[in-house]
């Protein structure tokens, strides 16, 4: 998928309309499953997960205010963030003064729409913007939310790509927010673009689209998460700011290590609020999961508004995304630990060819070192992310000799 389909695919999602359970997940997941193939799942509301209770399903079809002159002032055809999500049907009509405590604006961004929901508490909304509610006459309203809050199904799928091993890397994304372009539309949109760049990869990838917590929780509940050898979640990947990396709860697993070492990202330590992370490292788990964005989570004043449509992403950050991404996957499949077979005395390197083969290279000397600092480590407990951390030589350069040295029979790689 090049940028410009990154983009496509943010702009086709958009205007569905996405909460943690209902048709809009089913939805998204049909145009996702049009670029990769799905393996869906349907748990029935009822059904325990962990500490938590599947919900009952939501759906919408129509939401509207009519002003006293009959008006439409507000419509959910227009913009789905109009309607609280999970909001319980509604259709009556009563003075502004009584609507007034089910609006929700933004007094601070008065042209700016907010996302509300209220997923476990059954009551009704509308958001609209503070100019438009700061005109409205007063007088009698109607309002209309045709919606239906009933036994049903929490939706989430899986894409899985085998591998070599039956180790996993996990990438998560949330599919329950509705038009909402970087949270979170640009993470699937990389996820997907990822995908479909695997081929033949060492780890076997697991990517799952499930609505944000209680998707996390179910999936977890429903699966045994022992073979994640690395994970993150992948949000706000579109937005014009920096790329930020959260740690694992761990804080010091390998993919910790290799965004810190291999990328340009802002490293944060970890905290229990954000994304699903702190579902997969809850303390039962503690999974090497950590968290890619750009701006992080409530960070940006468009987050969780209507400023957070197509045109604030771009198909440039999300690529940048995606290359970060690619760069530390990538690291993560050649990153082993070896045992240097010759471990007495430096091994002559000149008869096997090894000195030999590098003439030429502009980076000969770089080389050179990299094959000493990998003789030097190879004992068993250093991988070679560590290796590149010591030597402060690119990784790339350290898995280069780390090869070489193997092919020659001086290592002996762990798997």
């Amino acid at each position: 998928m090049t940028p410009e389909g990154m983009h496509d695919l943010v702009r086709r999602l958009y205007p569905l309309c996405r909460s943690i359970t209902g048709d809009g997940v089913r939805a998204t997941l049909d145009v996702i499953a049009e670029q990769v193939a799905l393996d869906r799942h349907e748990v029935p509301t009822g059904t325990p997960v962990l500490d938590w209770t599947v919900p009952r399903e939501w759906n919408i079809r129509a939401a509207w205010i009519r002003d006293p002159s009959g008006r439409k002032v507000v419509d959910f055809a227009d913009l789905n963030l109009h309607v609280v999500g999970y909001s319980v049907p509604v259709h009556r009509r009563m003075p502004l003064a009584e609507l007034r405590a089910h609006l929700h604006t933004l007094p601070d961004q008065p042209d700016l729409v907010p996302y509300r929901t209220s997923y476990y508490t059954e009551t009704w909304g509308f958001c609209l913007a503070q100019r438009v509610l700061d005109g409205l006459p007063e007088g009698e309203y109607e309002v209309l939310i045709d919606s239906t809050l009933a036994d049903g199904h929490l939706t989430y799928a899986e894409h899985v790509v085998p591998g070599r091993t039956e180790e996993e890397v996990l990438i998560s994304c949330h599919v329950c927010h509705p038009s909402l372009a970087n949270d979170n539309l640009a993470g699937i949109a990389v996820a997907v673009a990822f995908a479909q760049r695997l081929e033949n990869p060492r780890f076997t990838y697991r990517f799952v689209f499930a609505p944000g917590t209680i998707g996390a929780i179910t999936w977890l509940a429903r699966n045994d998460p022992g073979r994640i050898r690395h994970g993150l979640t992948l949000a706000c990947a579109g937005d014009p700011g920096v790329l930020h990396y959260k740690r694992s709860r761990r804080g010091d697993t390998a993919i910790d290590r290799a965004f810190a070492l291999l990328t340009d990202a802002e490293v944060l330590d970890f905290t229990p609020y954000g994304y699903d992370e702190r579902q997969y490292c809850s303390p039962g788990f503690n999974l090497p999961v950590g968290s890619l964005t750009r701006t992080p989570y409530a960070g940006y004043p468009e987050y969780h508004t209507s400023g957070d449509d197509p045109d604030f992403v771009s198909a440039e950050a999300m690529s940048g995304t995606l290359a970060a991404l690619t760069r530390v996957m990538s690291a993560l499949e050649a990153d082993r630990r070896y045992v240097n077979l010759s471990p007495f005395g430096e091994p002559q390197l000149g008869r096997r060819g090894l000195y030999g083969s590098l003439g030429g290279r502009s980076d000969a000397e770089r080389a050179q070192m990299a094959m000493l600092w990998v003789l030097n480590l190879a004992d068993g407990d250093h991988d070679l992310l560590a290796i590149a951390e010591r030597s402060g030589l690119p990784f790339e350069t350290v898995a280069d000799a780390a090869g070489r040295l193997e092919a020659a029979g001086l290592l002996k790689g762990d798997r």
